[in-house]
């Protein structure tokens, strides 16, 4: 079964090699899609999509959520949110989507022969939880590949944009904590960590302590942000996600909050639809122009 998830998975690599080039919209910026095995300390595979030619470009980082379940896990897509990296694409960025150490066919999770893959996003038990570590292990991830594409001379090392959804957005919080000076702003969409817990809906883990880390990562935090949620979001509602949000400005950090009116059945999955585009597009490109 193993074997037969990897071939799907190289299926799927070639089947995007092969796709042709697509023409920007309403900008003559024509872009490709790929992808890579990254040779970073943790190596791992990531979707790129960037715009045809040699750059350098700058560069946008695409962090997904993640699932405590091996087998979820395994069957992880290989692109989570393509329409959302196409739209960075198509506007002049060199865009990286890893897929996590130990997610799709690097995830190595077989007991019965005591081979388990370095699945490195654990947060603990809820009666007390680690928020803050699986978040900066993440947010090294994003420094690794930074440097590795600045030393192959693809991108513009300081023009740096680093996105994320749910603990994907949780790990730009807690990368925005170091300060890296590359990075220029982020964008989180559903950003957290210990969402429905049980599988039930606003359930969620240890809430408070959740905000209480939120809060130490504002006290260093300085990178501007754009934090964004849905009022139907059943992992980080309304309600916890203004409590983070005031709490980490409050300490010094730099974020300005947008919540979006109710979207389909769950809102936590917003910058996976296609149709969500033309929602989220506007205050993105209203928040990127603000920091040229």
């Amino acid at each position: 079964m193993r074997f037969a998830l990897v071939l799907r998975w190289v299926a799927a690599f070639l089947l995007l090699a092969a796709m042709p080039v697509h023409a920007e919209d309403k900008a003559d910026i024509r872009i490709q899609e790929e992808v890579w095995a990254l040779p970073l300390p943790l190596p791992m595979f990531a979707y790129v999509v960037r715009p045809v030619g040699d750059g350098p470009f700058p560069l946008v980082i695409m962090n997904h959520g993640v699932s405590l379940k091996a087998t979820d896990r395994s069957f992880f897509p290989l692109v989570e949110f393509r329409d959302a990296a196409k739209w960075f694409a198509k506007r002049g960025y060199f865009v990286v989507a890893p897929a996590g150490t130990g997610y799709g066919a690097a995830a190595i999770d077989i007991p019965e022969r005591a081979l388990y893959g370095p699945f490195f996003s654990k947060v603990g038990k809820c009666t007390n939880p680690n928020f803050r570590s699986p978040g900066l292990a993440v947010a090294q991830v994003d420094l690794w590949i930074i440097d590795y594409l600045a030393a192959e001379k693809r991108i513009v090392p300081k023009d740096v944009i680093v996105v994320g959804q749910s603990a994907g957005g949780w790990a730009s919080i807690a990368l925005s904590s170091l300060n890296p000076p590359q990075v220029k702003a982020m964008i989180v969409f559903a950003g957290g960590r210990g969402g429905r817990v049980g599988g039930l809906p606003n359930h969620n883990c240890a809430p408070d302590k959740l905000v209480e880390v939120t809060g130490e990562f504002g006290r260093t935090s300085r990178i501007p942000m754009l934090w964004i949620y849905i009022e139907n979001d059943t992992f980080f509602g309304p309600a916890l996600s203004k409590r983070m949000h005031e709490v980490f400005t409050a300490a010094g950090g730099k974020a300005a909050y947008h919540l979006v009116p109710p979207f389909g059945n769950e809102g936590h999955f917003f910058i996976g639809s296609p149709e969500a585009v033309p929602i989220w597009s506007p205050m993105v490109t209203k928040f990127l122009d603000e920091q040229k």
